[in-house]
């Protein structure tokens, strides 16, 4: 009998919450309702007032009413079953880790072919209990990778330096890097003067390091240049930090707490800034750099495995050591100087490596090789 779906997508928070894992299933569950195939995503009701079931963008979404939160996760006692049910009615899964029930979804898929996608190990600001979920959420992505047809990372920079390579070289292992959107139609609405604009897009959260970018910018002392902090700080999971980067914004006039943007709001602020700056402690790529970068905006970023691919990949901005507020002062400057033919010929090349075409082209080819296998 065929299967259902052609495809399940399996992971914690879906539409509409943002955040880069949520972006990439997203981006490759609709890319592939596009290019002609059924597709299905299992998350966890993370909001109340969400349906259980829905379709968007011809995506068929099921999720799973949450019983408690602990932490960035969820106790949701019907998920693991839920997952499983699509996955053995579909032709390949797709799990998108870390995941707290990883380890029990992919151990009873059955003959359908599971695809882990690690997105990032799993950070927590230091605590006794963050370090008890990180261990926990290891030990399930590793089971869960055991268990898996292949793997994926959004690049070998990432994997190699992931506690769980050792576990992940063992499988058919591919680098492919994130789905991002070009974005180059945006107007600058929230440019202000002429002077140095530099902008953060992101979840508004301790991992991010936006402090140790207040604390550059405010090195900067042009009365008009600008620092725009764009992202989601509400219903954040595991809670945001603005108000700690508030209290380090200590009345400066010249920064911008824009708060969370979508659809043509992103491709304005991108039209709005100069360069874009991503300095966090803990990062695995980073698409908004890759998407500010396909615009014509160079960027800086830290110094970690996976999050400074983009740039090293491209040439197209700095790699800076992680909260070093000098460090990060002097790039900005330095990529503020650049010229437009420079950042022209750096633009191109991001969008030949990081286009939503070439990710769906890659994911496409792995779960056809997968299907025609099982």
């Amino acid at each position: 009998m065929d299967s259902k779906y052609d495809l399940t997508v399996a992971l914690t928070y879906y539409e509409p919450y943002i955040s880069g894992l949520t972006h990439t299933a997203r981006s490759i569950a609709e890319g592939m309702v596009e290019r002609g195939w059924r597709v299905a995503v299992v998350a966890a009701q993370h909001e109340p007032d969400l349906p259980t079931r829905e379709t968007i963008a011809g995506v068929d979404v099921y999720r799973s009413p949450v019983l408690m939160r602990v932490n960035r996760g969820f106790v949701a006692p019907r998920y693991p079953a839920l997952a499983v049910r699509l996955a053995r009615n579909s032709s390949v899964m797709l799990l998108n880790l870390p995941m707290a029930e990883a380890a029990l979804v992919s151990a009873a898929c059955g003959r359908t072919p599971v695809v882990s996608m690690v997105h990032i190990d799993l950070y927590l600001p230091p605590s006794r209990l963050s370090r008890t979920l990180m261990r926990l959420s290891d030990f399930t992505s590793r089971v869960a990778i055991r268990r898996s047809a292949a793997v994926v990372a959004y690049s070998q920079d990432q994997a190699l330096a992931s506690q769980l390579w050792p576990d992940m070289q063992r499988r058919r292992f591919t680098p492919i890097a994130a789905p991002c959107l070009d974005r180059r139609d945006g107007q600058p609405r929230y440019r202000e003067t002429r002077a140095l604009h530099v902008g953060f897009l992101g979840r508004v959260v301790e991992e991010k390091g936006i402090q140790y970018l207040v604390r550059a910018f405010q090195r900067i002392t042009d009365p008009d240049a600008r620092l725009l902090i764009a992202g989601n700080y509400h219903a954040v999971a595991g809670g945001s930090n603005l108000a700690d980067i508030q209290a380090e914004i200590a009345g400066d006039s010249r920064i911008r707490v824009l708060g969370e943007l979508r659809g043509k709001e992103v491709d304005d602020f991108y039209a709005s800034i100069d360069v874009f700056a991503l300095p966090s402690v803990a990062e695995s790529f980073g698409i908004v750099q890759a998407e500010a970068m396909m615009c014509g905006i160079p960027s800086v970023t830290t110094d970690l495995p996976g999050g400074r691919y983009p740039v090293t990949a491209t040439g197209f901005g700095r790699v800076i050591p992680p909260r070093d507020p000098v460090a990060l002062e002097k790039a900005i400057l330095e990529l503020a100087d650049t010229t437009q033919k420079w950042r022209d010929i750096k633009a191109k090349e991001a969008r030949e490596q990081f286009s939503l075409a070439a990710c769906l082209d890659a994911y496409e080819a792995l779960f056809i090789s997968l299907r025609e296998r099982r």
